[in-house]
């Protein structure tokens, strides 16, 4: 039965360290093994009859942004909302609150009490989930269902006060957010950039249907 009889390890030229076992029944001069495989004296193995453990490899380099993608502007907007949405979640989580509730309790802030149909039709959301949305806002006591003051057969989701001072803090977060987001421009580049992406979002948002347009397409 053939036994390991010879291993060991060297370098070639550049410098590289290799691993050699030699597998052999008869007596072996592990010289005329090694001297081929390189011009310098193998290293002895300091433990006969093992396989040497290779050398760890070195950490994988860090992977860059290929330049040809960056020609894409669709790119480029997903990768940067893609961290912006990152960091304002960040700070959202850390008050115990995602983006819709913040997005609730700004569009209450601008258009007043509404009811929750309302709400979930201009926030294309659904209802169910609207709701949940509302009921952790009115458990923190962010916001509140009350009877509209003018039709007391409706229910409207409104800010409270508290809500409206924790709408506040939150604007001054987000500016923080981006601040950091936007630190390489100044401050009409911001401005200029902010219009660019208003413009854009104009341009992708589906236009809601108003009455006009209700009786447009009733009288075509």
């Amino acid at each position: 039965m053939d036994r390991p009889v010879v291993s060991g390890a060297a370098h070639d030229l550049s410098g590289a360290a290799f691993a050699v076992v030699g597998i052999s029944s008869v007596p072996t001069d592990r010289t005329k093994v090694f001297r081929p495989l390189a011009d310098t004296e193998p290293t002895p193995d300091p433990h006969p009859g093992t396989v040497p453990t290779a050398p760890a490899l070195p950490p994988p380099a860090r992977t860059t942004t290929s330049p040809s993608v960056l020609e894409l502007n669709a790119y480029l907007m997903y990768a940067v909302g893609r961290a912006a949405r990152r960091r304002l979640a960040e700070r959202l989580e850390a008050r115990g609150l995602r983006l819709w509730h913040l997005t609730v309790m700004t569009l209450l802030a601008d258009i007043g009490p509404q009811m929750k149909t309302v709400l979930a039709t201009r926030l294309a959301m659904n209802a169910s989930d609207l709701g949940k949305v509302v009921n952790d806002l009115a458990r923190d006591g962010q916001v509140d269902c009350v009877r509209d003051p003018q039709d007391r057969r409706r229910v409207v989701v409104r800010l409270t006060p508290e809500g409206q001072e924790s709408l506040r803090s939150l604007s001054a977060d987000i500016a923080s957010t981006d601040d950091e987001i936007l630190a390489p421009l100044d401050t009409g580049e911001r401005e200029q950039l902010a219009s660019l992406l208003r413009r854009v979002h104009a341009h992708l948002e589906p236009a809601p249907a108003g009455p006009a347009r209700e009786h447009q397409g009733s009288s075509a």
